[in-house]
């Protein structure tokens, strides 16, 4: 049996988030409109723990433009293949975006470029794994499981925020 895993709900600016961990990290950042078949977990209960503070207080900081890495510890669910694409994910940094293309190079392999835009479908850890920041040939806003609202939403506060303050 797996270990029940526990969630909070989030309010942000790009609509209702709930929070999921294991006792080894996050494993889900999730949309108010998610499908229980985009990120399979099992029993979850809403219950009070240490990562789902830190990871709320972490996008909290990230919603208010004053962080832009996260520092969690992560227990995303997936194939070896998906988990692959998500942590080329992590590499992609804040402000800038890469093609499904660049990500299938990124992990050696550049035909993979469906298979990459179906993992990123699937990535459990929404604006952590920051999949917003995969977009089509030419910069085209493609799907993304919290709406392309949000995902333009997410692109453009980065935007803003990427180039600090102009005189510090």
């Amino acid at each position: 049996m797996r270990p029940v895993l526990r969630s909070a709900a989030l309010p942000s600016p790009v609509g209702l988030l709930t929070l999921v961990a294991s006792e080894a990290g996050l494993v889900a950042v999730l949309w108010e409109q998610d499908s229980p078949a985009r990120v399979p977990l099992g029993p979850v209960e809403a219950a009070d723990h240490p990562i789902l503070a830190a990871a709320a207080g972490q996008l909290s900081a990230y919603f208010a433009g004053t962080r832009q890495a996260f520092d969690l510890p992560l227990d995303p669910r997936g194939t070896a293949f998906q988990r692959e694409v998500w942590t080329a994910l992590l590499a992609i940094p804040f402000g800038e975006t890469r093609s499904y293309a660049g990500i299938a190079r990124a992990i050696g392999r550049p035909a993979a470029v469906r298979a990459v835009g179906a993992a990123n479908g699937r990535n459990p850890l929404s604006i952590i794994a920051p999949c917003h920041r995969v977009v089509g040939a030419g910069g085209a806003l493609t799907g993304f499981a919290g709406g392309l609202a949000a995902k333009r939403w997410l692109l453009a506060h980065e935007a803003k925020h990427a180039a600090g303050p102009l005189f510090a």
